[in-house]
Protein backbone atom coordinates (compact mmCIF):
# COMPACT_ATOMS: atom_id res chain seq x y z
CA UNK A 1 0.00 0.00 0.00
CA UNK A 2 1.02 3.90 -0.24
CA UNK A 3 0.44 5.97 1.75
CA UNK A 4 0.57 9.83 1.44
CA UNK A 5 1.77 12.68 3.42
CA UNK A 6 0.70 16.44 3.40
CA UNK A 7 3.24 18.97 5.17
CA UNK A 8 0.69 22.67 5.20
CA UNK A 9 3.78 24.43 6.18
CA UNK A 10 3.70 28.24 5.85
CA UNK A 11 6.61 28.51 2.86
CA UNK A 12 4.32 25.90 0.62
CA UNK A 13 2.45 22.89 0.54
CA UNK A 14 4.18 19.48 0.18
CA UNK A 15 2.85 16.22 -0.63
CA UNK A 16 4.80 12.88 -0.45
CA UNK A 17 3.87 9.16 -1.56
CA UNK A 18 5.80 6.51 0.36
CA UNK A 19 5.55 3.03 -0.07
CA UNK A 20 4.13 1.49 3.13
CA UNK A 21 6.11 -1.49 3.23
CA UNK A 22 9.86 -0.19 2.72
CA UNK A 23 9.47 3.76 3.49
CA UNK A 24 10.90 4.15 -0.10
CA UNK A 25 9.51 7.53 -0.87
CA UNK A 26 7.34 7.01 -4.47
CA UNK A 27 6.61 10.82 -5.38
CA UNK A 28 7.10 14.44 -3.86
CA UNK A 29 6.28 17.69 -4.94
CA UNK A 30 5.55 20.87 -2.93
CA UNK A 31 3.95 24.10 -4.34
CA UNK A 32 4.37 27.04 -4.84
CA UNK A 33 7.83 26.90 -6.04
CA UNK A 34 7.88 30.06 -4.72
CA UNK A 35 7.36 30.85 -1.05
CA UNK A 36 3.68 31.55 -0.21
CA UNK A 37 2.19 34.97 0.22
CA UNK A 38 2.00 36.21 3.92
CA UNK A 39 -0.51 38.97 4.08
CA UNK A 40 0.73 41.86 6.78
CA UNK A 41 -1.57 44.51 6.05
CA UNK A 42 -0.35 45.54 9.70
CA UNK A 43 3.13 45.72 11.63
CA UNK A 44 3.21 42.12 13.18
CA UNK A 45 0.33 40.53 11.42
CA UNK A 46 0.90 37.62 9.21
CA UNK A 47 -2.86 35.60 7.45
CA UNK A 48 -2.91 33.75 4.73
CA UNK A 49 -5.78 32.42 2.55
CA UNK A 50 -6.81 29.03 3.09
CA UNK A 51 -8.67 28.81 -0.71
CA UNK A 52 -4.43 29.06 -1.60
CA UNK A 53 -3.34 26.33 0.56
CA UNK A 54 -5.92 24.09 -1.01
CA UNK A 55 -4.75 25.49 -4.77
CA UNK A 56 -1.54 24.12 -3.57
CA UNK A 57 -2.33 21.12 -2.39
CA UNK A 58 -3.93 20.08 -5.63
CA UNK A 59 -1.34 21.09 -7.46
CA UNK A 60 1.20 18.70 -5.58
CA UNK A 61 -0.91 16.35 -5.61
CA UNK A 62 -1.11 16.50 -9.47
CA UNK A 63 2.07 16.02 -9.58
CA UNK A 64 2.62 13.27 -7.09
CA UNK A 65 0.00 11.72 -9.65
CA UNK A 66 2.18 12.32 -12.78
CA UNK A 67 4.97 10.63 -11.05
CA UNK A 68 2.97 7.76 -10.06
CA UNK A 69 0.66 7.09 -12.98
CA UNK A 70 -1.44 3.74 -12.67
CA UNK A 71 0.57 3.19 -9.03
CA UNK A 72 -1.93 6.03 -7.43
CA UNK A 73 -4.09 3.71 -7.40
CA UNK A 74 -2.15 2.03 -4.47
CA UNK A 75 -2.74 4.86 -2.20
CA UNK A 76 -4.58 4.06 1.11
CA UNK A 77 -4.35 6.56 3.86
CA UNK A 78 -3.52 10.01 3.92
CA UNK A 79 -2.02 12.35 6.60
CA UNK A 80 -1.97 15.33 7.64
CA UNK A 81 0.61 17.59 9.29
CA UNK A 82 0.77 21.34 9.48
CA UNK A 83 1.76 24.78 10.77
CA UNK A 84 0.61 24.60 14.63
CA UNK A 85 -1.28 28.01 16.01
CA UNK A 86 -3.38 29.29 13.42
CA UNK A 87 -6.83 30.21 13.41
CA UNK A 88 -9.30 29.16 10.88
CA UNK A 89 -13.01 30.07 11.13
CA UNK A 90 -16.17 28.78 9.19
CA UNK A 91 -19.93 29.14 9.29
CA UNK A 92 -22.40 26.63 9.13
CA UNK A 93 -22.00 25.87 5.23
CA UNK A 94 -18.41 25.29 6.19
CA UNK A 95 -16.96 28.51 4.46
CA UNK A 96 -14.04 30.20 5.43
CA UNK A 97 -15.06 33.56 6.75
CA UNK A 98 -11.48 35.47 6.70
CA UNK A 99 -8.34 34.73 5.92
CA UNK A 100 -5.98 32.57 8.54
CA UNK A 101 -4.51 34.15 11.35
CA UNK A 102 -0.88 32.50 11.42
CA UNK A 103 1.46 30.99 13.82
CA UNK A 104 3.55 34.14 13.39
CA UNK A 105 1.03 36.58 13.51
CA UNK A 106 1.44 38.97 17.50
CA UNK A 107 -1.41 40.69 17.08
CA UNK A 108 -3.42 38.73 20.01
CA UNK A 109 -0.44 39.07 22.68
CA UNK A 110 -2.34 41.39 24.75
CA UNK A 111 -5.12 39.41 25.05
CA UNK A 112 -3.07 36.53 26.44
CA UNK A 113 -1.24 38.47 29.07
CA UNK A 114 -4.94 39.50 29.84
CA UNK A 115 -6.23 36.03 30.19
CA UNK A 116 -2.79 35.35 32.15
CA UNK A 117 -3.48 38.05 34.25
CA UNK A 118 -7.08 37.56 35.29
CA UNK A 119 -7.04 33.69 35.27
CA UNK A 120 -3.83 34.10 37.51
CA UNK A 121 -0.33 32.90 36.72
CA UNK A 122 -0.92 29.55 39.11
CA UNK A 123 -3.76 28.61 37.38
CA UNK A 124 -2.60 29.19 34.14
CA UNK A 125 0.98 27.37 34.63
CA UNK A 126 -0.07 24.30 36.87
CA UNK A 127 -3.65 23.28 34.77
CA UNK A 128 -2.30 24.87 30.93
CA UNK A 129 1.05 24.49 31.46
CA UNK A 130 1.56 27.42 29.37
CA UNK A 131 0.08 31.03 29.81
CA UNK A 132 -2.63 31.62 27.00
CA UNK A 133 0.16 33.73 24.78
CA UNK A 134 -0.30 34.18 21.63
CA UNK A 135 -1.92 30.92 20.13
CA UNK A 136 -5.29 30.27 18.80
CA UNK A 137 -7.36 30.97 21.72
CA UNK A 138 -6.35 34.35 22.36
CA UNK A 139 -5.99 34.85 18.13
CA UNK A 140 -9.83 34.24 18.17
CA UNK A 141 -10.36 36.28 21.43
CA UNK A 142 -9.17 39.30 19.04
CA UNK A 143 -11.42 38.16 16.76
CA UNK A 144 -14.21 38.39 19.13
CA UNK A 145 -13.66 42.09 19.88
CA UNK A 146 -12.40 43.35 16.85
CA UNK A 147 -14.90 41.73 14.23
CA UNK A 148 -17.77 41.28 16.43
CA UNK A 149 -20.48 40.99 13.29
CA UNK A 150 -17.60 38.38 12.15
CA UNK A 151 -17.42 36.51 15.04
CA UNK A 152 -21.14 36.12 15.45
CA UNK A 153 -21.39 33.87 12.49
CA UNK A 154 -18.61 31.65 13.35
CA UNK A 155 -20.15 27.87 13.45
CA UNK A 156 -16.94 26.22 14.19
CA UNK A 157 -13.26 27.16 14.64
CA UNK A 158 -10.51 25.04 13.23
CA UNK A 159 -6.22 24.67 12.91
CA UNK A 160 -4.93 24.40 9.56
CA UNK A 161 -4.61 20.75 9.75
CA UNK A 162 -8.67 20.52 10.54
CA UNK A 163 -9.49 22.41 7.58
CA UNK A 164 -7.23 20.36 5.12
CA UNK A 165 -8.87 17.65 6.48
CA UNK A 166 -12.67 18.77 6.36
CA UNK A 167 -11.99 19.43 2.86
CA UNK A 168 -11.22 16.49 2.23
CA UNK A 169 -13.15 14.64 4.27
CA UNK A 170 -16.83 16.58 4.86
CA UNK A 171 -15.82 15.61 8.55
CA UNK A 172 -15.24 18.83 10.93
CA UNK A 173 -12.79 17.56 13.52
CA UNK A 174 -9.90 18.39 15.88
CA UNK A 175 -7.61 16.57 18.04
CA UNK A 176 -6.68 16.39 21.65
CA UNK A 177 -3.04 17.45 21.06
CA UNK A 178 -4.34 20.40 18.58
CA UNK A 179 -6.69 21.51 21.33
CA UNK A 180 -3.31 21.69 23.38
CA UNK A 181 -1.25 23.54 20.98
CA UNK A 182 -3.66 26.16 20.77
CA UNK A 183 -3.91 26.54 24.63
CA UNK A 184 -7.68 24.87 24.90
CA UNK A 185 -6.29 21.82 27.18
CA UNK A 186 -6.70 21.61 30.87
CA UNK A 187 -3.69 18.89 31.67
CA UNK A 188 -4.48 17.77 35.03
CA UNK A 189 -8.37 17.39 33.64
CA UNK A 190 -7.76 15.85 30.71
CA UNK A 191 -10.45 17.96 29.14
CA UNK A 192 -10.60 21.20 27.69
CA UNK A 193 -10.71 24.11 30.13
CA UNK A 194 -13.92 25.39 30.85
CA UNK A 195 -12.21 28.48 32.92
CA UNK A 196 -10.17 29.71 29.89
CA UNK A 197 -13.66 29.39 27.71
CA UNK A 198 -15.08 31.13 30.37
CA UNK A 199 -12.70 33.90 30.54
CA UNK A 200 -12.15 35.02 27.05
CA UNK A 201 -15.63 34.21 26.73
CA UNK A 202 -16.25 31.38 24.12
CA UNK A 203 -19.16 28.61 23.91
CA UNK A 204 -17.36 25.22 24.05
CA UNK A 205 -19.82 24.35 21.04
CA UNK A 206 -17.29 26.83 18.88
CA UNK A 207 -14.45 23.71 19.08
CA UNK A 208 -15.14 20.91 16.78
CA UNK A 209 -14.87 17.47 18.55
CA UNK A 210 -11.58 16.05 19.27
CA UNK A 211 -10.48 12.25 17.86
CA UNK A 212 -6.95 10.87 18.58
CA UNK A 213 -3.75 11.86 16.12
CA UNK A 214 -3.75 8.19 15.64
CA UNK A 215 -7.69 7.02 13.55
CA UNK A 216 -9.56 7.30 11.19
CA UNK A 217 -11.15 10.79 11.11
CA UNK A 218 -13.06 10.68 7.93
CA UNK A 219 -12.76 9.29 4.19
CA UNK A 220 -11.99 10.80 1.03
CA UNK A 221 -14.94 12.24 -0.63
CA UNK A 222 -15.93 11.36 -4.39
CA UNK A 223 -15.96 15.25 -5.69
CA UNK A 224 -12.97 15.85 -3.70
CA UNK A 225 -11.80 12.22 -4.94
CA UNK A 226 -12.46 13.29 -8.57
CA UNK A 227 -10.76 17.09 -8.03
CA UNK A 228 -7.37 15.01 -6.56
CA UNK A 229 -7.43 12.19 -9.40
CA UNK A 230 -7.71 10.08 -6.16
CA UNK A 231 -9.47 6.67 -5.07
CA UNK A 232 -12.67 7.61 -2.91
CA UNK A 233 -12.87 6.50 0.54
CA UNK A 234 -9.40 6.68 1.54
CA UNK A 235 -9.29 7.24 5.16
CA UNK A 236 -7.81 10.26 6.47
CA UNK A 237 -6.33 8.78 9.39
CA UNK A 238 -3.49 10.84 10.85
CA UNK A 239 -3.08 14.68 12.01
CA UNK A 240 -0.54 16.77 14.17
CA UNK A 241 1.19 20.34 14.12
CA UNK A 242 4.46 20.32 12.68
CA UNK A 243 6.42 19.82 15.20
CA UNK A 244 4.96 17.05 16.59
CA UNK A 245 4.64 15.50 13.79
CA UNK A 246 8.30 16.37 12.81
CA UNK A 247 8.97 14.51 16.28
CA UNK A 248 7.40 11.11 14.80
CA UNK A 249 9.27 11.29 11.76
CA UNK A 250 12.11 11.22 13.70
CA UNK A 251 11.02 8.46 15.78
CA UNK A 252 10.89 10.79 18.42
CA UNK A 253 8.39 9.31 21.00
CA UNK A 254 9.85 8.55 24.43
CA UNK A 255 11.07 10.41 27.18
CA UNK A 256 14.38 12.53 26.81
CA UNK A 257 14.43 11.85 22.87
CA UNK A 258 14.63 14.97 21.13
CA UNK A 259 14.25 16.57 17.42
CA UNK A 260 14.81 19.80 15.67
CA UNK A 261 13.39 22.04 12.40
CA UNK A 262 15.46 24.65 10.37
CA UNK A 263 12.92 25.58 8.02
CA UNK A 264 11.06 29.43 7.86
CA UNK A 265 11.02 28.88 11.78
CA UNK A 266 13.24 27.04 14.11
CA UNK A 267 12.38 24.15 16.56
CA UNK A 268 13.75 22.28 19.35
CA UNK A 269 11.14 19.78 20.06
CA UNK A 270 11.89 17.38 23.65
CA UNK A 271 9.49 14.39 24.51
CA UNK A 272 8.47 13.94 28.33
CA UNK A 273 6.66 12.24 30.40
CA UNK A 274 6.31 14.94 33.06
CA UNK A 275 4.19 17.91 33.92
CA UNK A 276 6.74 20.76 33.39
CA UNK A 277 6.67 24.13 32.23
CA UNK A 278 8.76 27.16 31.76
CA UNK A 279 7.70 29.95 35.03
CA UNK A 280 7.95 32.55 32.23
CA UNK A 281 6.19 30.22 29.32
CA UNK A 282 9.16 30.78 26.88
CA UNK A 283 9.17 27.43 25.92
CA UNK A 284 5.91 25.68 26.30
CA UNK A 285 4.50 22.28 26.70
CA UNK A 286 1.70 20.50 24.72
CA UNK A 287 0.11 16.88 23.84
CA UNK A 288 2.31 14.96 21.60
CA UNK A 289 1.19 12.65 19.14
CA UNK A 290 1.40 9.31 21.52
CA UNK A 291 -0.05 10.65 24.68
CA UNK A 292 -2.27 8.60 26.81
CA UNK A 293 -3.74 9.26 29.95
CA UNK A 294 -1.74 5.64 31.08
CA UNK A 295 1.31 6.36 29.02
CA UNK A 296 1.44 10.21 29.46
CA UNK A 297 4.11 12.08 26.07
CA UNK A 298 4.35 15.37 26.29
CA UNK A 299 6.12 17.59 23.88
CA UNK A 300 8.48 20.72 25.38
CA UNK A 301 8.69 23.08 22.02
CA UNK A 302 11.09 26.15 21.71
CA UNK A 303 10.20 28.18 18.68
CA UNK A 304 12.49 30.62 17.02
CA UNK A 305 10.51 32.34 14.18
CA UNK A 306 13.12 33.77 12.50
CA UNK A 307 15.67 31.06 10.89
CA UNK A 308 15.40 29.87 7.52
CA UNK A 309 13.38 33.52 7.00
CA UNK A 310 16.47 35.17 7.38
CA UNK A 311 18.44 32.92 5.15
CA UNK A 312 15.82 33.62 2.31
CA UNK A 313 15.60 37.53 3.25
CA UNK A 314 19.54 37.29 2.64
CA UNK A 315 19.15 35.38 -0.24
CA UNK A 316 16.80 37.74 -1.72
CA UNK A 317 18.19 41.37 -0.76
CA UNK A 318 22.39 40.78 -1.56
CA UNK A 319 21.88 40.94 -5.06
CA UNK A 320 23.82 38.12 -6.59
CA UNK A 321 20.61 35.60 -6.94
CA UNK A 322 23.12 32.68 -5.61
CA UNK A 323 21.62 29.42 -4.64
CA UNK A 324 21.62 28.04 -1.21
CA UNK A 325 24.19 26.08 -1.55
CA UNK A 326 26.58 28.62 -3.15
CA UNK A 327 25.58 30.83 0.23
CA UNK A 328 26.47 27.79 2.39
CA UNK A 329 30.06 27.47 0.43
CA UNK A 330 30.50 31.22 0.58
CA UNK A 331 29.81 30.91 4.67
CA UNK A 332 32.13 27.87 5.06
CA UNK A 333 34.58 30.21 4.09
CA UNK A 334 34.58 32.31 6.98
CA UNK A 335 36.51 31.53 10.41
CA UNK A 336 33.78 30.72 13.37
CA UNK A 337 32.95 33.51 14.82
CA UNK A 338 32.25 35.22 11.30
CA UNK A 339 34.91 37.54 12.29
CA UNK A 340 33.14 39.67 15.14
CA UNK A 341 29.96 39.94 13.15
CA UNK A 342 26.83 38.80 14.92
CA UNK A 343 23.11 38.74 13.69
CA UNK A 344 19.82 38.96 15.43
CA UNK A 345 17.69 36.62 13.50
CA UNK A 346 14.17 38.06 15.21
CA UNK A 347 12.67 39.55 12.41
CA UNK A 348 9.57 37.56 12.16
CA UNK A 349 6.85 38.85 14.55
CA UNK A 350 6.77 38.41 18.09
CA UNK A 351 9.26 36.30 19.85
CA UNK A 352 7.86 33.48 22.60
CA UNK A 353 11.15 32.79 23.52
CA UNK A 354 11.77 36.73 24.50
CA UNK A 355 8.66 37.04 26.41
CA UNK A 356 6.42 37.42 23.58
CA UNK A 357 8.45 40.76 22.31
CA UNK A 358 9.00 41.47 18.87
CA UNK A 359 12.55 43.47 19.03
CA UNK A 360 13.24 43.20 15.07
CA UNK A 361 16.62 41.26 13.47
CA UNK A 362 19.63 43.35 14.13
CA UNK A 363 23.44 43.22 12.44
CA UNK A 364 26.03 44.19 15.33
CA UNK A 365 29.81 44.74 14.24
CA UNK A 366 29.95 45.44 10.28
CA UNK A 367 33.22 46.57 9.41
CA UNK A 368 33.30 47.98 6.09
CA UNK A 369 36.89 47.04 5.39
CA UNK A 370 36.37 43.60 6.15
CA UNK A 371 33.23 42.25 6.13
CA UNK A 372 31.66 40.62 3.00
CA UNK A 373 28.79 39.20 1.92
CA UNK A 374 30.29 35.67 3.06
CA UNK A 375 30.53 37.09 6.10
CA UNK A 376 26.63 37.95 6.39
CA UNK A 377 25.96 34.69 5.30
CA UNK A 378 27.86 33.15 8.39
CA UNK A 379 26.61 35.31 10.68
CA UNK A 380 23.52 34.50 9.45
CA UNK A 381 23.45 30.85 10.58
CA UNK A 382 25.40 31.49 13.27
CA UNK A 383 23.04 33.51 14.87
CA UNK A 384 20.22 31.37 14.34
CA UNK A 385 22.27 28.68 15.99
CA UNK A 386 23.12 30.85 19.06
CA UNK A 387 19.28 31.52 19.34
CA UNK A 388 18.55 28.15 19.48
CA UNK A 389 21.65 27.81 22.22
CA UNK A 390 19.51 30.91 24.06
CA UNK A 391 16.61 28.36 24.23
CA UNK A 392 17.96 25.04 24.99
CA UNK A 393 19.40 27.12 28.21
CA UNK A 394 15.81 27.44 29.05
CA UNK A 395 14.37 23.85 28.28
CA UNK A 396 17.06 22.70 30.47
CA UNK A 397 14.75 23.86 33.56
CA UNK A 398 12.14 21.82 32.50
CA UNK A 399 14.21 18.43 32.47
CA UNK A 400 15.44 18.41 28.80
CA UNK A 401 19.14 18.07 28.15
CA UNK A 402 19.85 16.48 25.04
CA UNK A 403 22.72 14.54 24.38
CA UNK A 404 21.65 13.99 20.66
CA UNK A 405 19.24 15.70 18.46
CA UNK A 406 17.81 14.10 15.53
CA UNK A 407 16.71 15.94 12.25
CA UNK A 408 15.60 15.70 8.75
CA UNK A 409 18.30 16.06 6.01
CA UNK A 410 16.84 19.12 5.00
CA UNK A 411 16.52 23.69 4.85
CA UNK A 412 19.15 24.82 7.25
CA UNK A 413 20.67 20.77 7.88
CA UNK A 414 22.01 21.39 4.86
CA UNK A 415 24.94 23.41 5.81
CA UNK A 416 27.96 21.86 7.37
CA UNK A 417 27.99 25.35 8.96
CA UNK A 418 25.01 25.18 10.81
CA UNK A 419 25.35 21.46 11.85
CA UNK A 420 29.26 22.11 13.40
CA UNK A 421 28.02 25.51 14.76
CA UNK A 422 24.94 23.91 16.75
CA UNK A 423 26.69 20.53 17.45
CA UNK A 424 29.57 22.85 19.34
CA UNK A 425 27.40 25.41 20.92
CA UNK A 426 24.55 23.06 22.22
CA UNK A 427 27.87 20.09 22.93
CA UNK A 428 25.68 17.81 20.55
CA UNK A 429 25.70 15.02 18.49
CA UNK A 430 23.74 16.42 15.33
CA UNK A 431 22.20 13.02 13.23
CA UNK A 432 20.38 13.40 10.15
CA UNK A 433 17.88 11.23 8.54
CA UNK A 434 15.90 10.91 5.20
CA UNK A 435 12.75 12.18 6.35
CA UNK A 436 10.99 15.46 6.43
CA UNK A 437 7.68 16.89 7.21
CA UNK A 438 5.33 14.82 4.40
CA UNK A 439 6.78 11.50 5.03
CA UNK A 440 6.04 11.88 8.90
CA UNK A 441 2.49 12.32 8.19
CA UNK A 442 2.63 9.02 5.56
CA UNK A 443 4.03 6.84 8.19
CA UNK A 444 1.27 8.85 10.68
CA UNK A 445 -1.27 7.60 8.37
CA UNK A 446 0.01 4.27 7.91
CA UNK A 447 -0.07 3.85 12.00
CA UNK A 448 -3.68 5.64 12.03
CA UNK A 449 -5.14 3.42 9.85
CA UNK A 450 -3.28 -0.28 11.22
CA UNK A 451 -1.69 -0.26 8.16
CA UNK A 452 1.46 -0.82 10.68
CA UNK A 453 1.37 -3.21 13.98
CA UNK A 454 3.79 -0.95 15.54
CA UNK A 455 5.41 2.21 15.25
CA UNK A 456 8.48 -0.29 15.48
CA UNK A 457 7.14 -1.82 12.01
CA UNK A 458 6.41 2.29 10.69
CA UNK A 459 10.23 3.21 11.33
CA UNK A 460 11.60 0.37 9.43
CA UNK A 461 12.80 2.02 6.96
CA UNK A 462 13.89 5.14 8.58
CA UNK A 463 18.17 5.65 7.71
CA UNK A 464 20.67 7.85 9.24
CA UNK A 465 22.40 9.84 6.61
CA UNK A 466 25.11 11.35 8.64
CA UNK A 467 25.93 12.52 12.07
CA UNK A 468 28.23 15.67 12.84
CA UNK A 469 30.06 15.89 16.34
CA UNK A 470 31.31 18.47 18.31
CA UNK A 471 34.63 19.97 17.14
CA UNK A 472 36.49 20.52 20.38
CA UNK A 473 39.12 22.47 18.50
CA UNK A 474 36.36 25.08 17.62
CA UNK A 475 34.37 24.97 20.93
CA UNK A 476 35.92 27.93 22.24
CA UNK A 477 35.68 30.65 19.06
CA UNK A 478 32.34 29.25 18.68
CA UNK A 479 31.36 30.26 22.70
CA UNK A 480 33.02 33.60 22.11
CA UNK A 481 30.82 34.57 19.76
CA UNK A 482 27.61 33.17 21.37
CA UNK A 483 28.84 35.30 24.69
CA UNK A 484 29.11 38.63 22.14
CA UNK A 485 25.46 37.51 20.64
CA UNK A 486 23.88 37.40 23.62
CA UNK A 487 25.53 40.18 25.31
CA UNK A 488 23.87 42.12 22.14
CA UNK A 489 20.38 40.67 23.00
CA UNK A 490 20.58 41.60 26.07
CA UNK A 491 21.44 45.02 25.74
CA UNK A 492 18.18 44.85 23.46
CA UNK A 493 15.99 43.30 26.06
Amino acid sequence: MLLLGIDLGSSSVKVSVMEGKTGECRASAFYPKDEMKIIASKPGWAEQDPEAWWSNLKAAVADCNKQLGDEKKRIGAIGISYQMHGLVVVDKDFKVLRPSIIWCDGRAVEYGEKAFKTLGKDFCLSRLLNSPGNFTATKLAWVKENEPELFGRIHKIMLPGDYFAMRLTGELLTTYSGLSEGIFWDFPGNSVSGELLDNLGFSPDLLAKAVPSFSEQGTLLKKIAGELDLPEGIPVSYRAGDQPNNALSLNVLEPGEVAATAGTSGVIYGVTDQKKFDPLSRVNTFLHVNHSEVKPRLGVLLCINGTGILNSWLRRNTGNNLSYDQMNEMAEQIPAGSQNLTILPFGNGAERMLGNKDIGSRINGINFNTHTNAHLFRAAQEGIVFSIRYGLDIMKETGINPEVIRAGAANMFQSPVFREALSCISDTEIHLYNTDGSLGAARGAGIGSGYYNSAKEAFSGLKEVGITKPDKSKTGAYENAYNAWKNNLESVL
